[in-house]
């Protein structure tokens, strides 16, 4: 099936009008948010960062769901371009629902359908195309500014392009545990007058790419807690120029009390300003 332009528009989060028209050159807001999957609800970080960013700090957003609408027709006209979400889609649904993102929780009673669901492959496809990869790597060498936030490093195995903006591939994460986040750089505008601070989320790992002199946090669990043979520790945030734009990655992510937390707030918000060049 063919899905037409305003039909994915309609998977906005964003009201459907008024998205349409701002993708059509009217009124756009600064950023653009790619957001939501399998295992993160779209909701979650909706409110998360429309309170971080577009409330509390006036830069405003739209939100989307629909990994279609991430190409230059879209991002052009933006300043700003937020992804948090990873690389897979599940267009055969999944072999265990338990670990969908609206799963209701454990100590729940067994999942009952009567007639019975028919099996399915439950197949993951990666959805980042070779235009969607160079359209975001144009959009911030032209002078873009992208913020990457927790699991986007599972695109970058997919697609050159997007990889190399990013600068960084996934190496996986253990189960939800509790970690440090630790300021390696106290001098960068981002991590100005940020302090260390400890969540329970996803510990991600991965593999890093650029300058060591870009790095501003790492992940650290401090109970010797390790992940494969990767040790207790990652990188877990940077930023650079890249081309005449800027980019920067933050790794914590996966619920709205981590997002909330009051030093990775001000982290947000500083990322963001500088980012826009406003700091």
């Amino acid at each position: 099936m063919i899905v037409s332009r305003r039909t994915a528009l309609q998977a906005c989060t964003a009201a459907p009008v008024t998205l349409l028209q701002r993708l059509s050159g009217h009124s756009k807001a600064t950023g653009f948010a790619l957001i939501g999957d399998r295992y993160h609800n779209s909701d979650y970080i909706r409110t998360g960062l429309r309170r971080t960013i577009d409330r509390e700090l006036g830069v405003s957003i739209d939100f989307c769901d629909e990994v279609k609408m991430l190409d230059a027709e879209t991002l052009d006209g933006y300043k700003l371009l937020i992804v948090l979400r990873d690389g897979m889609l599940w267009p055969d649904g999944y072999s265990d629902e338990s670990s969908n993102a609206a799963w209701v929780g454990t100590g729940r009673p067994a999942i009952v359908s009567d007639p019975p669901v028919p099996k399915t492959a439950a197949q993951q496809q990666f959805w980042i195309t070779p235009e969607q990869g160079k359209a975001v790597r144009q959009f911030v060498e032209r002078g873009g500014a992208a913020l990457f936030l927790h699991n986007v490093t599972y695109i970058s195995p997919n697609n050159a392009d997007f990889r190399d903006v990013l600068g960084a591939v996934t190496e996986g994460h253990p189960p939800i545990r509790k970690f440090k986040v630790r300021v390696l750089n106290h001098d960068h505008p981002i991590t100005r007058g940020v302090n260390d601070f400890v969540v329970t989320d996803e510990q991600h790992y991965m593999k890093y790419e650029k300058g060591l002199q870009h790095l501003l946090l790492e992940s650290v669990n401090e109970d010797g807690a390790t992940y494969k043979n990767l040790g207790a520790k990652s990188a877990a945030g940077w930023a650079y120029d890249y081309g005449k734009g800027r980019v920067c990655y933050l790794a914590p992510g996966h619920m709205l009390t981590v997002l909330w937390n009051p030093e990775y707030v001000k982290l947000q918000k500083n990322a963001v300003r500088w980012l826009l060049r406003q700091s």
